[in-house]
């Protein structure tokens, strides 16, 4: 791509978050939403590959369809209550419907099946902006409005999408695929706590973007696109399929990498608000994504790559990639567990 047309597109990126951030009137948030979407699309579709365009195609109409009900919503409130600002969402209708169409653009279940299908048509780049970026926006909203939402909705959508993106990701082949119902049930997590802790559902989006850009990048590296390929990823880099196992790990949640952190902390916070059955589930959720997460390291540590591989061979040559990102990421996403009194002190 030309490089002003990428540098476009990406400060395009830039200005619809910023936008949507220091927003608080409903059409001016919408606005940032709709730069953010268009932004993305043609960096999406960049490849001219029929799996690129169809996943370009359904996210484009999956997104218009989001900020069509959020424009209908806001309106609808506007017309009730005379008032355009995000904070004050006095009609429960609109609300709900609010609520739906930013679930839908972040990919919360019951409204995520479109996450996996198109981070699966996606280049590793492109994915790890959809997996990462995009989701901040639509979650400044959530975060904004979350006082008018009902406490038992964000309980549902929260519990809801941590079991489908453990379930979901248990039978896929494809990484992109097992990336996607990660980040759906990573989302679970931050929704979950959000009525509680605010600043525990930014810790857990400050986690999750350090560790997926670490996986995303490390996959990037290895040209890896399925589990089966990860086989022969110990011949090419002994060094970095043992701090790619230990990622896998952390996104897992298992001490004392930094994904346990938030997954700690939020099962603490709903002890603390009386709620160890939600608790309990959530915590059983971790275990269910933990597995497949157990799949990748097996694959990759544990088997050796059978003689005739039916894919192009994985020379050993020089790569050109950029691995200053992914080293910083890779060692934030494996050791900050430590600094939770520090980080804690920070956000409270």
């Amino acid at each position: 791509m030309n490089p002003y047309v990428l540098t476009t597109l990406l400060s395009s990126l830039g200005l619809g978050t910023t936008l949507t951030f220091a927003s608080s009137h409903w059409l001016l948030a919408w606005m940032g939403l709709e730069i953010n979407t268009l932004a993305i699309i043609p960096l999406m579709a960049q490849h001219h590959h029929p799996r690129a365009v169809e996943a370009t195609t359904k996210y484009f109409l999956t997104q218009a369809t989001a900020a069509a009900m959020i424009l209908f919503a806001s309106t609808t409130n506007a017309w009730i209550s005379g008032e355009w600002n995000m904070t004050d969402m006095s009609n429960p209708i609109a609300t709900t419907m609010i609520l739906a169409a930013l679930a839908l653009k972040i990919g919360l279940a019951p409204m995520h099946f479109w996450m996996p299908e198109v981070l699966q048509g996606l280049d590793l780049s492109t994915g790890l902006i959809l997996a990462t970026w995009q989701k901040l926006a639509p979650l400044a909203l959530i975060i904004q409005t979350a006082p008018a939402f009902h406490p038992l909705l964000l309980t549902a959508l929260g519990l809801m999408s941590a079991l489908v993106g453990g379930w979901g990701g248990l039978n896929q082949t494809q990484l992109r695929k097992v990336l996607a119902y990660s980040s759906i049930a990573h989302m679970g997590w931050m929704i979950i706590v959000l009525q509680y802790a605010p600043q525990l559902t930014l810790l857990t989006l400050l986690t999750y973007i350090l560790m997926t850009s670490a996986a995303f990048l490390t996959l990037k590296l290895l040209y890896a696109t399925k589990i089966s390929t990860l086989a022969t990823a110990w011949s090419k880099s002994p060094l970095l399929t043992t701090t790619t196992t230990l990622v896998l790990l952390s996104l897992g949640g298992l001490p004392p990498l930094t994904g346990f952190m938030p997954k700690w902390l939020i099962l603490q916070e709903m002890a603390k608000q009386g709620l160890p059955l939600t608790a309990t589930v959530m915590a059983l959720a971790a275990l269910i994504s933990l597995y497949f997460y157990l799949r990748l390291c097996y694959t990759m540590t544990l088997t050796i790559s059978p003689d005739t591989v039916t894919s192009i061979t994985p020379w050993r040559t020089q790569t050109n990639q950029a691995s200053t990102p992914l080293a910083l990421s890779t060692v934030l996403a494996l050791g900050l567990l430590p600094l939770t009194p520090a980080i804690m002190m920070i956000t409270i």
